[in-house]
């Protein structure tokens, strides 16, 4: 078997006390298969299900017992149809037995691939509810022995999950069966996690292991007389997007061999001989230095190029609060002594209890391999490890003075007494906070790192493997499991609501006095309260009046809570606004922007229209035409995204009318069709009563009216 290919034996506990959570066991194998389709195409996939009512496996056939357990899906190389065998599992009648499970499971992995060198895995998920038969032979410790034995023979791990919902009541059985379950784990061939929830089974099934690897070998120079062995791994790393391939759709049907790859060549011509093509080596890049290019070679730039060695050297101790943790960039490294070098762990264990005592770190300069063009600069952290393992650091790379960015916010002691906060609403504030909190004190920490997967990449995964079978399909609505990873949890916000309604009664909301006074002088000034003469009512504000008045009584709730939001918002019912000569277009968009309620929409347009009339009217020659020709086309624009069609489209009906009898008019309507200047149709704006027909068919008529 290759290096890079993995067998992989799914064993799921389908007995009655895992009901519930087979559909979550359903999506979560799946997923590992879906992934695997795309980007481990060779590896092969079996599954075993216990706690079933019949029973299916050789080792039943050949040896007897193993009752209960049935092979679901061979081992073979991943496909469809191993994705469809994890759909709709049966609901299994009877309990199962997971010891069962991984003989049969391991007798599948050790016939299929025998000696052959490679990845091999099994994943087991069940409960651990129920009691084990006993074995002929021995206890059940020493049956957990000889399958270990047989795992390190064949080089086979093994990923335990146990789902356990809260509120489930240990027991005596519960407790020998985790016994059992840890002591795999002692014995190296296994790794155990106990979940709680749906979405940490999503997270704790892994779906590809990574082998660690070393970033940097060699020393940890302190001094020049004293260096230290170490290898760096890498204990945490970003998970990204894949990289996706273009796909080329060109290939015959009939070719299965096809590799569909799209390959990009690039050809340089000379400007002098566009039909030249000139070869690399008569090529030279060249920078912009201003208006001028400056060709460099690669030569040149080899010259200049910094090239530090390679080494990680120890620029001084500082003490651990003189780092704060929000300095910390980029993924975290784990510094440990060289396997097997006595003298070296011995030397790393004594540096890190004596910084672990002293409440010390270490500065760094670290360059992980020759050649490499930047320096990383970061602290070291000891990691006092228990006895079986040696002591390590943790590595994390600090920012540079350019990467730091320092936001200043005012104090609230130097604001007025008055304009301080009480302590009562400090009190309700930091309370906030502490709720936000995803590992309070004295409860079970919320969405915890290991066992929470990436919601971005589940959700890619799901749609990429829909989008195979449907090409046209839309998203689907977001899994039960993701949306309680990207939604507040209710559970919290129930528990915490008093916190909540105390932080809203600590508060008051009022009116800014200082917007409040001028506010009040625009109404009066409006409503000619103020000694001046009274303005008449605005028949564009009765409509907008009656615009409102009907989103309040609607029935849609949405409408009405909007309208009083706004009504709120925004009391004061006109505004003073004018459209100048200078800029008409802006001063229209302008008002538009400014809006205070529905009402100041229609008091913009009609004073577009007043305007645009106004220069119609009073263009000599037509020379104000161009002017108005911009207007209109604004006030067109504005009435389509304002839902007011009518609008626009009565006001051009209505001054065709007026004015059609003076020649010079004419030909501005005759400059409107020239520019597609139309009505606005029912096709732009659902509101319109203008068909597209008698959009074109009303310019039609002017122009012949005229000759």
């Amino acid at each position: 078997m290759a290096r890079n290919k993995e067998g992989l034996v799914l064993l799921l506990d389908v007995g009655p006390s895992m009901h519930r959570a087979l559909q979550e066991v359903e999506n979560v194998c799946s997923t590992l298969v879906r992934k695997k389709l795309v980007y481990n195409r060779s590896d092969e996939v079996g599954i075993v299900l216990f706690g079933t009512k019949e029973t299916c496996n050789d080792l039943a056939k050949e040896l007897g017992g193993y009752k209960h357990v049935v092979v679901k899906h061979d081992i073979k190389v991943v496909d469809e149809e191993t994705k469809d065998a994890l759909q709709n599992l049966p609901r299994g009648t009877v309990p199962g037995d997971f010891l069962d499970a991984i003989v049969v499971g391991l007798d599948m992995l050790i016939k299929r691939f025998g000696n052959t060198k490679g990845k091999q895995r099994l994943c087991l998920i069940t409960d651990a509810q129920h009691p084990l038969r006993d074995p002929p032979q021995g206890t059940k410790v020493d049956q957990v022995d000889t399958i270990a034995d047989q795992m390190k023979k064949h080089d086979i791990k093994m990923d335990c999950i146990v789902f356990r919902e809260s509120g489930v009541h240990h027991n005596s059985v519960m407790d020998e069966n985790d016994q059992l379950l840890y002591h795999f784990r002692d014995r190296s061939v296994a790794k155990v996690v106990q979940v709680d929830t749906p979405t940490s089974l999503l997270g704790a099934l892994k779906t590809r292991n990574v082998l660690p690897v070393t970033i940097f070998r060699g020393d940890l120079e302190v001094s020049s007389n004293f260096k230290i062995k170490v290898w760096v791994y890498k204990k945490t790393s970003e998970e990204k997007f894949p990289t996706l391939k273009k796909y080329s759709d060109k290939a015959p049907p009939s070719d299965k061999f096809a590799s569909h790859e799209v390959k990009v060549d690039y050809e340089y011509k000379s400007i002098l001989e566009p039909d030249t093509v000139v070869p690399p080596d008569q090529r030279i890049k060249g920078y912009l230095y201003g208006p001028q290019v400056v060709p460099i070679s690669s030569a040149e730039w080899e010259a200049v190029k910094f090239k530090p060695e390679k080494g990680v050297k120890l620029l001084g101790f500082a003490h651990r609060s003189s780092i704060p943790r929000h300095y910390f960039m980029k993924d975290v490294n784990s510094f440990v002594p060289e396997p097997g070098n006595t003298k070296a762990i011995v030397a790393a264990s004594a540096i890190a209890r004596a910084m672990q005592e002293t409440d010390k770190v270490a500065i760094l300069r670290c360059v992980w391999r020759q050649g490499q063009g930047s320096v990383a600069f970061g602290v070291l952290t000891p990691n006092i490890s228990s006895v079986k393992n040696p002591d390590s650091f943790y590595f994390n790379i600090l920012p540079f003075a350019e990467d730091v960015r320092e936001f200043q916010f005012r104090s609230f002691s130097r604001l007025p007494p008055s304009l301080q906060p009480t302590e009562e609403q400090q009190e309700a504030t930091d309370n906030l906070v502490k709720m936000l909190d995803l590992a309070p004190p004295g409860r079970e920490e919320i969405l915890r790192p290991d066992f929470t997967p990436n919601p971005m990449l589940e959700r890619f995964y799901n749609y990429l493997d829909l989008k195979s079978k449907e090409p046209d399909a839309n998203p689907p609505p977001l899994d039960t499991c993701l949306k309680r990873i990207t939604r507040p949890d209710p559970d919290v916000i129930d528990y915490q609501a008093p916190l909540i309604q105390n932080l809203g009664k600590s508060f008051e909301l009022k009116d800014n006095p200082k917007r409040k006074k001028a506010r009040t002088q625009e109404r009066l000034a409006y409503a000619g309260l103020d000694d001046q003469p009274k303005k008449p009512e605005d028949p564009s504000a009765e409509k907008a009046k009656r615009i409102d008045s009907q989103a309040k009584k609607s029935e849609d709730p949405d409408a009405a809570k909007m309208a009083r939001a706004l009504e709120a918002m925004f009391p004061s019912t006109e505004k003073a606004g004018k459209i100048g000569d200078l800029n008409p277009v802006q001063d229209f968009e302008a008002m538009l922007a400014e809006r205070s309620s529905s009402a100041w929409v229609l008091k913009a347009i009609e004073e577009m229209k007043k305007y645009t009339t106004d220069l119609i009217q009073n263009s000599p020659k037509g020379d104000y035409y161009q002017k108005a020709l911009e207007c209109f086309v604004a006030l067109r624009k504005a009435c389509i995204i304002e839902q007011e069609p009518n609008e626009f489209n009565q006001f051009v009906t209505e001054l065709y009318e007026n004015l059609k009898t003076v020649d010079d008019v004419v030909k501005f309507f005759q400059l409107l069709a020239s520019k597609n200047v139309l009505l606005i149709s029912k096709a732009e704006a659902s509101d319109s009563d203008v068909t597209e027909e008698m959009a074109r068919s009303f310019f039609v008529k002017t122009e012949a009216s005229s000759q």
